[in-house]
């Protein structure tokens, strides 16, 4: 492959803390030399990088790539190449697919499947056979052949014996739990959160105490057990605190949140928007605050879109039939940065490191040189115009899907390069929306 050389960027690395301009070169899909003033001559090709931001390729944790069995909605390679518009160069999709990422043969598809597509793609596997949350998955054997984690996302692991059993199991492996934190009992028909919008729309109830009952469960049956332990997409206010309250006991316990979560309420719904229709619920203007305080304190420790892909004419059912989900690798680092960095919670260097060495640490990427711009390392670099102004509209996405609230929102910040193995995979030059 040709050598690379990225110039005059603002490179931002946290994992080295390093934060300065330099010129980035790549060779035969590593990074060669991070320097100034690097003579331009040997370099196949030359790209301009003043007023950017170079950063490790971003990582995604937590994203929905439907196949096998949901083709319909996207696919393995459509998801990829919506990441690597999107700027990130690594994801791990969920297990939720038809059959479940349960067995060394699925796990397998996916794997092949993730050879031919733009960006590095990585397995969650199932904890529970079929996500029933009955019986154990092969979890040592799906970690000893790649799986990153362990979840059964899309469901809760509603039984405490075997969730303890899953704990255990997972702890074993060095992997992490990754909860979806939702009691069935308590949200049977609920298709939105409690409050006035679902009140004055008709419509049947999320409680907060859904998530943060299971979240507390899980922490109290950890402590014997020091399983890695992940809440998925936090929702509301009381999550952000138990989590906070756990990390401060020292417990092993990590969260994330979505850019829907961070920016939008429940008033999106109105109208009865399905586009806005998620899950856990958009909830209201007190738990975004609490989200961005628990980004900007440390509670929150990764950033994940939660991407999740449907068939348009899913999203175009009734309020209360629709499907939850909104797409996300295309627009999160703008929303991010709207929410994160423009509000003042949080600057540049933090934003990143939320979105590359901690999301890699989680799902052990780090071991494999992700994360991080190392000399001889992988070329897995994101070139960010943090100014760059667009309009994200039907056109923003790569995959069959365009399930999303944000549409005619207008936002600053753009992924204009994506490398992937000293692999140019994504490139978008233009400084701003003509």
């Amino acid at each position: 492959m040709p050598s690379l050389l990225i110039t005059n960027a603002r490179v931002i690395d946290p994992a080295s803390g390093r934060d300065g301009v330099a010129d980035v070169a790549i060779e035969n899909g590593r990074i060669a030399v991070i320097d100034a003033g690097l003579d331009r001559s040997p370099a196949g090709e030359v790209i301009e990088g003043e007023g950017c931001i170079l950063t490790p390729g971003l990582i995604d944790p937590h994203v929905h790539l439907r196949e096998p069995g949901g083709e319909h909605k996207a696919t393995i390679a459509g998801g990829a190449q919506a990441a690597v518009q999107g700027g990130f160069t690594a994801v791990c999709c969920m297990p939720n697919t038809t059959p479940a990422i349960d067995s060394l043969e699925t796990l397998r598809f996916v794997a092949s499947r993730a050879r031919t597509s733009a960006c590095r793609v990585f397995a969650v596997a199932a904890a529970t056979v079929g996500r029933k949350g009955t019986q154990l998955a092969p979890i040592w054997a799906l970690a000893q052949a790649g799986a990153v984690g362990f979840s059964d996302d899309g469901d809760v692991v509603e039984s405490e014996t075997v969730m303890a059993g899953a704990l255990a199991a997972t702890a074993h492996t060095g992997r992490a739990f990754m909860q979806h934190c939702q009691d069935p009992a308590m949200t049977r028909g609920a298709s939105m959160h409690a409050g006035e919008v679902q009140v004055r729309q008709g419509l049947i109830g999320w409680a907060r105490e859904a998530e943060t009952s299971i979240i507390e469960r899980d922490v109290r049956l950890n402590r014997a057990i020091g399983c890695r332990y992940h809440v998925q997409h936090l929702s509301c206010a009381e999550s952000v605190e138990i989590v906070r309250r756990a990390r401060a006991a020292g417990l092993p316990v990590s969260a994330e949140a979505s850019p829907h979560h961070l920016l939008l309420t429940h008033e999106a719904c109105e109208g009865f928007e399905t586009n806005a229709k998620m899950n856990p619920p958009l909830r209201e203007a007190r738990d975004i605050e609490a989200l961005r305080a628990g980004v900007a304190d440390g509670t929150i420790t990764v950033l994940a879109t939660d991407h999740a892909p449907h068939a348009l004419h899913e999203k175009e059912m009734p309020f209360e039939a629709a499907p939850f989900g909104i797409v996300g690798l295309e627009t999160a680092l703008p929303l991010y940065r709207e929410a994160l960095v423009d509000s003042g919670a949080i600057a540049w260097p933090r934003l990143i490191e939320l979105m590359t060495i901690e999301a890699a640490r989680l799902c052990g990427l780090d071991a494999m040189g992700l994360g991080r711009l190392a000399v001889g390392g992988p070329a897995d670099v994101t070139l960010i115009d943090p100014d760059a102004e667009w309009t994200i509209s039907d056109e923003t996405f790569a995959d069959r899907a365009g399930n999303s609230p944000f549409v005619g929102r207008r936002c600053r910040g753009r992924a204009v390069l994506t490398v992937v193995g000293g692999d140019v995979r994504h490139r978008s030059l233009a400084r701003a929306e003509a």
